[in-house]
């Protein structure tokens, strides 16, 4: 449920993205939201990279800037809106000449979009990325945009471009990265199935769709071809995987595949749902060498009512379970949940109920949000909403008994020694870097500052922990890079 902004630059070419020999105008591209949404803007990117349109760094003289928006929550809703604002402002200004509207907020709010930013020249549906370059085409035509100014703003339908959700896995290969070349994310599904009271996911991205093992397994290789040493799963659902092209989950075949792509170092898996973490997909996780010990598992509460009134289709004793079955099998594992807060109809007793979990399971990482109230969910309906006030009084309780597990966690890596994948540079300190371990996620983890010579980003380098900084770490590199 984090909200996270990329800057308007591209790290470097994605593998096999053919230019094409007609150049084209210059463009500008702001993603927002999660990692699947990073996926949609480099796909957009790769696009129009092969159709000749020019990257530039930053908005100012752009001839069109793409906005790929977030519309999960409604604080994600107002700073899509922001941007969007802010281009356009730019517009008026003369600085930039048109922008285009995309992703999930356009997906499904596009008629408060024409009437809340109706200078807005195109709107297009995250079902629609595949048509990007149609659509710029249009935002950037000359006679288009003259006829917008002479006969007012264009009709809707001819300024949108909405797709029905996809039967199948949209293809993500070519893609124009905007993460550092060392790391990619990689999409193995699509959509969600899951009937979550406080989700309007479904609403935006549609049903669950597998891609093919094969295909996974493709950009797999692509991507390290293109110098990914990490490659981080998504999805909506990453557990689900397979159910509805293959009658049954197999992310545990999926994920041994994965394990055999020459190139790779680290997998990382994001987004797990626990109904589906069988004794086979914990085998797979404990067993396969690239596989990190490192599990993103929402979810969301620990009181059976609650869950109950979430359709989360687990409970107490299932996850306690699960979470109890993972760490015997898998040594030094570091998971990353979340959990909401003042949910409608959350009591007192419930909500010390969930705070005692965080502080008796001791999560290495956890993120605590307070219940937004989403238009068209089920949950809308529900009796015992809260005010927000109590929703983040609630949040900061939990956080703060969360910070004193992951404090405690950082000292106790101290004198310990791990590889580190270096991301950057230290702005700060010369001879420094910043860099992560295994229990560090990009964008939304720790970091860990290593002292060492002749390091680059994409390095692995093996520290020796000397020191902990709140939820951070400082380390000196003990050996050579590679």
């Amino acid at each position: 449920m984090s909200v996270k902004s990329l800057p308007l630059t591209t790290s470097h070419q994605g593998a096999d993205v053919p230019h094409s020999p007609e150049a084209k105008g210059n463009y500008a591209f702001i993603s927002l939201g999660c990692p699947k949404n990073t996926v949609d803007s480099e796909r957009m990117l790769g696009k129009l990279a092969q159709d000749g349109y020019t990257f530039q760094n930053g908005a100012d003289g752009a001839d069109v800037v793409i906005v790929n928006t977030c519309g999960f929550i409604e604080p994600a809703r107002q700073e899509s809106l922001a941007v969007i604002r802010e281009m356009l402002a730019l517009k008026a200004a003369g600085k930039v000449g048109s922008v285009v509207v995309a992703g999930c907020m356009a997906e499904r709010q596009r008629e408060v979009l024409l009437e809340q930013v109706p200078e807005v020249d195109q709107i297009v549906g995250v079902f629609g990325r595949e048509e990007i370059v149609d659509v710029v085409d249009r935002a950037t035509s000359p006679r288009r945009k003259q006829g917008s100014q002479e006969q007012g703003e264009l009709a809707y339908e001819q300024k949108s471009l909405f797709r029905p959700a996809p039967v199948r896995a949209l293809e993500d290969t070519a893609r124009l990265r905007i993460t550092p070349q060392h790391f990619a994310y990689l999409k193995i599904s699509e959509g969600c199935d899951r009937l979550c009271t406080y989700c309007a996911i479904p609403k935006m991205r549609g049903k669950h769709v597998t891609k093919p093992i094969e295909e996974v397994i493709r950009e797999a290789n692509e991507l390290a071809a293109d110098g990914v040493r990490e490659l981080i799963i998504v999805a909506q659902d990453t557990t689900y995987y397979g159910m509805d092209l293959y009658g049954r989950t197999r992310l545990p075949e999926l994920l041994r595949e994965l394990n055999h792509v020459e190139g790779i170092e680290w997998i990382r898996t994001l987004y797990a749902y626990p109904e589906h973490i069988s004794d086979d997909l914990i085998e797979t996780f404990a067993g396969a060498k690239k596989i990190i010990p490192y599990l993103d598992m929402p979810l969301q509460h620990i009181n059976d009512r609650v869950l109950k009134r979430m359709i989360r289709r687990v409970d107490r004793a299932a996850t306690e379970s699960l979470l109890h079955r993972l760490r015997a099998k898998w040594p030094d594992l570091a998971i990353r949940t979340t959990f909401i807060t003042g949910f409608p109809g959350e009591t007192d007793a419930e909500f010390e109920e969930l705070k005692q979990f965080v502080a008796d399971f001791k999560f290495e990482r956890a993120g605590v949000f307070p219940y937004s109230l989403e238009p068209g969910t089920p949950a809308e309906k529900l009796d015992g909403h809260m005010p927000e006030d109590v929703k983040q009084a609630r949040v900061a309780a939990i956080m703060e008994v969360q910070q004193q597990v992951a404090f405690g966690w950082a000292e106790s890596q101290v004198g310990k020694e791990h590889p580190i994948l270096i991301d950057a540079p230290d702005p700060e300190f010369a001879s420094h870097f910043r860099g992560r371990t295994y229990a560090d996620s990009p964008e939304i983890d720790c970091e860990v500052r290593v002292k060492g010579k002749n390091l680059k980003s994409g390095d692995f380098v093996k520290a020796k922990i000397t020191a902990a900084d709140g939820y951070d770490l400082a380390a000196k590199a003990v050996g050579k890079p590679w």
